[in-house]
């Protein structure tokens, strides 16, 4: 079960206090999930969050009860109870068999939980020099749905901390690269950036905005299986996600690359930068707005 971080926690449209987390055990049943990094108090890509979320949902076959407008209430009234300027959200969307049907009824019982929870962003060591990789074999059932899977966390982590390595980098049963166990993968060769089709791998809100930024640098995105075998003719990989943002890889397994020296990933990360500070503007402004609306 998660930790919760900070004196509060959001279930369903109560406040609790951060001592009864643990009675809301949201491990029955199934659950869809977001992680929305909190800058500067503001709630970065909010929007595409609540559409991937919603998408989530869409995948898995589950009705969506609660409304976006309750999430983003919830949302912004637990960063402010909480005081906080930076940290990590997880939103929590919990499916469980309803008790008062017999045992073969479909109807599901729809639970919500918003917590902050411990958060690790690199250093500035890490993107200076970049951060050590190793490949795995697994899978995703539903690789476009964001869905809690603990039996697969618990394998990945125990493989990446028994590696001392950042990330673990997912490849298929056809020997292809998909995505990081936490991120998705971007690889450079030459002057053209590659990554997984989205079919296979989880839509990563930042994977959408640094491709977003490569269209504005003119840098040529493709999507293409890459396989295993080809990692060694690369010039480059970097990472993206909720915290790490755009985070170069200094290894996979035993092959070393100079990533954070490449200047096609620098210039990603100064692109992806950009696209960072004109959605927080926009979300202030929306905050503002909907502040003198009500």
């Amino acid at each position: 079960m998660d930790k919760c971080m900070n004196e509060y926690f959001l279930f369903g449209d109560e406040f609790k206090k951060r001592q009864e987390f643990e009675n809301y055990n949201m491990s029955i049943g199934k659950s869809l999930y977001e992680v929305i990094r909190i800058s500067d108090g503001v709630p970065i890509f909010l929007m595409e969050h609540l559409s991937r979320l919603e998408n989530s949902a869409k995948i898995m076959k589950y009705n969506l009860c609660i409304t976006k407008e309750k999430i983003i209430d919830g949302i912004l009234e637990l960063i402010h109870k909480n005081n906080i300027s930076q940290g990590n959200i997880k939103l929590v969307i919990n499916y469980q068999p309803n008790s008062v049907h017999n045992e073969n009824s479909k109807s599901l019982t729809e639970r919500f939980l918003a917590y902050f929870i411990p958060h690790a962003y690199p250093s500035k060591e890490q993107y200076e020099e970049g951060v050590k990789t190793i490949t795995c074999q697994v899978e995703r059932s539903n690789p476009n749905a964001k869905v809690i899977n603990s039996d697969f966390r618990e394998k990945v982590n125990e493989k990446i901390d028994s590696n001392s390595v950042y990330e673990a980098i997912l490849v298929d049963d056809a020997g292809f690269i998909t995505e990081g166990s936490r991120s998705n993968i971007f690889m450079v060769i030459g002057s053209k950036v590659l990554t997984s089709k989205v079919e296979n791998v989880l839509p990563g809100i930042t994977r959408q905005f640094i491709i977003k930024a490569c269209k504005k640098l003119n840098i040529v995105v493709e999507e293409k299986n890459v396989h295993k075998r080809d990692i060694e003719s690369l010039t480059g990989l970097f990472i993206s996600g909720t915290s790490p943002n755009v985070l170069p890889i200094s290894s996979v397994d035993e092959f070393s690359f100079n990533s954070s020296k490449n200047p096609i990933i620098n210039s990603i990360m100064l692109g992806f930068q950009n696209e960072l500070k004109e959605d927080k503007q926009k979300i202030v402004k929306f905050i503002g707005n909907r502040s003198i609306n009500k």
